[in-house]
């Protein structure tokens, strides 16, 4: 079974993608254009008050937003990082977005990842962990902020940061699981 993942952030995608794999799921990178990206690696280093960024390794992406068929995906996932603030402009992004929120699908935003939904209109009143940084995105669109390793409302999964997956994946997964268990 096919999921769609968004290209951003390197470390808020590797354990995701290597626990869906291991659950038997399919992931697919989806972004903008169906090319190679680069990642990046952002941190607060002990000292520091801001992030830190730099290089990470290249992602194959293999669709664009604006080929993706949403009823041929399990789910979807914003990954967090600084590309949600781009990807949240684009029109097909937001149309697939509302598509899964709409039918239900299992659906998972870390950290920045929020901006995808908050800007798609589907967090009016949901209850919703993200980064503090953040909590502005997604209250000015309705959302509740809630400053928890992971909060689950509805068919949304979601965390703060990367740090946090060991509580945040293992919820999203297990409502794929009992989606494709129901068919």
């Amino acid at each position: 079974m096919k999921l769609r993942l968004l290209t951003a952030g390197l470390l808020g995608l590797c354990a995701p993608v290597y626990r869906l794999q291991e659950a038997g799921f399919q992931p697919v990178f989806a972004s903008i254009d169906k090319r190679v990206y680069q990642t990046v690696l952002h941190e607060v280093k002990p000292g520091w008050t801001i992030t830190k960024e730099w290089e990470g390794y290249t992602i194959n992406c293999d669709i664009a937003f604006k080929d993706i068929k949403p009823e041929e995906y399990a789910g979807i996932f914003f990954s967090g990082g600084r590309g949600p603030e781009y990807l949240r402009e684009d029109e097909a992004l937001l149309a697939a977005t509302r598509w899964f929120w709409e039918h239900k699908k299992p659906m998972l935003s870390v950290c920045h990842g929020v901006e995808i939904p908050a800007r798609a209109g589907i967090v009016k009143g949901l209850r919703m962990a993200t980064v503090p940084k953040c909590k502005f995105d997604l209250e000015v669109c309705g959302g509740i902020f809630v400053n928890a390793p992971v909060v689950v409302d509805r068919h949304m999964v979601s965390g703060r940061t990367f740090h946090d997956h060991g509580s945040f994946v293992g919820p999203w997964i297990k409502m794929l699981e009992a989606q494709r268990d129901q068919k």
